[in-house]
């Protein structure tokens, strides 16, 4: 298991050397009270730290929670970006990659800058939980919350047909909690490939349902992560 930090408003920000380790650095993040939508969801720092599109983001969302949930994990991410590129978090300036599909401008989000100046990051949030990684190679994390046995259902046709047939050989009580755990793996390595959840990218890769992930593809780390009851999260690290 990789181990994951508490972040909250007003916490100080790691600074520049804290990237060092071998990494990456694990945040979660809870959200704040639910946001009201004729309220301000930002607080009395917010628009100084989320740009225009992420404010928009926030206002488009109908419930109050996932407007809270959305801006404290952004919030966040800027301010730990901020800390160890020794920048206000508001000067932080995110970008898109190529996608390593079809080369437009809609891959993994990065950090703006020459590529080897980068710090690499990855933001997944789910009802009342996200995470939040930092480090100096291509990084992905995922987070969800334990679906429906319905939803799991539905949702491990996706998977890759070993995986498919862990989870049809489990009891059908354990086969939500299997499902999730490859579920997050499977996104967290797609997130940190900039691959994103295509149909034959979760198929594709075979990460397994059980209780400690499968080999990842060469040049890859993985590992589940360490969250409250109720979610399962992984991350996936490049180590080429």
């Amino acid at each position: 298991m990789s181990l994951v930090r508490p972040w909250a408003p007003g916490d100080r920000p790691p600074g520049p050397s804290a990237l060092e380790g071998p990494g990456p650095l694990l945040w979660s993040v809870r959200p704040g009270a639910p946001v009201a939508a004729d309220a301000d969801p930002f607080g009395p720092s917010g628009p100084s730290v989320l740009d225009a599109e992420e404010r928009g983001r926030v206002a488009a969302l109908l419930r109050p929670e996932d407007r809270a949930m959305y801006a404290a994990s952004h919030t966040a991410l800027r301010v730990l970006l901020g800390g160890v590129l020794e920048l206000p978090p508001a000067k932080v300036e995110l970008m898109r990659l190529p996608c390593p599909g079809c080369g437009a401008p809609h891959g993994r989000p990065a950090v703006a800058g020459p590529p080897g100046e980068r710090v690499h990051f990855s933001l997944s949030h789910t009802a009342g939980l996200a995470l939040v990684a930092l480090a100096t190679r291509p990084v992905g994390v995922d987070v969800e919350r334990l679906p429906s046995p319905r939803t799991a259902d539905e949702a491990a046709t996706a998977l890759h047909p070993d995986e498919r047939a862990e989870l049809a050989a489990l009891p059908a009580a354990d086969r939500p909690a299997a499902f999730v755990r490859c579920w997050t793996r499977k996104e967290a390595y797609l997130k940190g490939t900039g691959e994103g959840l295509s149909g034959e990218a979760l198929s594709g890769a075979y990460l397994g349902t059980g209780p400690a992930p499968a080999d990842p593809p060469a040049g890859w780390s993985l590992h589940d992560v360490e969250v409250p009851a109720g979610y399962a999260a992984a991350r996936a690290l490049r180590t080429d």
